[in-house]
């Protein structure tokens, strides 16, 4: 798979590393301001398992 993607991005070696880290940049920017705000509110993160003695 990374094969692939690196023998489809165009330019040189450093070209091709530059493309490939703005575009990691831009995905992780993306991931963390939309997706996970958006899927936060859906996981049961603040439920306990382990209580108070009844």
């Amino acid at each position: 798979m990374y094969g692939w993607i690196w023998r489809h991005l165009p330019g040189p070696a450093i070209v091709r590393a530059l493309t490939l880290l703005v575009v990691l940049a831009a995905l992780v920017l993306l991931l963390f301001e939309v997706v996970f705000p958006a899927v936060a509110p859906l996981l049961p993160i603040d439920e306990n398992t382990v209580g108070e003695g009844s």
